[in-house]
């Protein structure tokens, strides 16, 4: 499976998520100019092909942070969002090291996180309307 990103796969993404109902959406924040974002990009597109219910999307904070809001806190990178895609409690949102074994276990765990974390970015609402086709 792919990696999709936003501003260049906005209706591919949109047919991808409607298409994975039972799946999880699993997006890493990051930035252009982060060079440990750039070195986890091949990994992560090789969990995508190993998770093919999932929907594995790139979205850089800067590009898009009139989608994400002013106020969204990236404390580092990577940063990733797993939610399901049906919606509810994203089942993880924060920093992860930047080991592939690492998310691949939190994927294969799939459990939702205890307590509500702050500021939880409203990904999944964004990239299912149209939003992401000017982003």
């Amino acid at each position: 499976m792919a990696v999709y990103f936003p501003e260049q796969d906005a209706p591919a993404l949109r047919q991808a998520l409607h298409a994975r109902p039972l799946g999880r959406l699993v997006a890493c924040l990051c930035a252009a100019w982060c060079g440990t974002c750039k070195d986890y990009l091949p990994g992560f597109a090789a969990l995508a092909a190993r998770y093919p219910d999932d929907c594995f999307v790139w979205i850089d904070v800067e590009t898009h942070s009139d989608y994400l809001g002013e106020d969204i806190d990236i404390e580092n990178f990577p940063t990733v969002l797993i939610q399901p895609i049906a919606g509810g409690a994203p089942q993880f949102y924060g920093t992860v090291l930047p080991h592939l074994d690492v998310l691949d276990r939190m994927l294969t765990r799939a459990g939702t996180m205890a307590g509500a974390a702050p500021d939880i970015p409203e990904v999944l609402p964004w990239l299912l309307g149209s939003g992401a086709d000017n982003g």
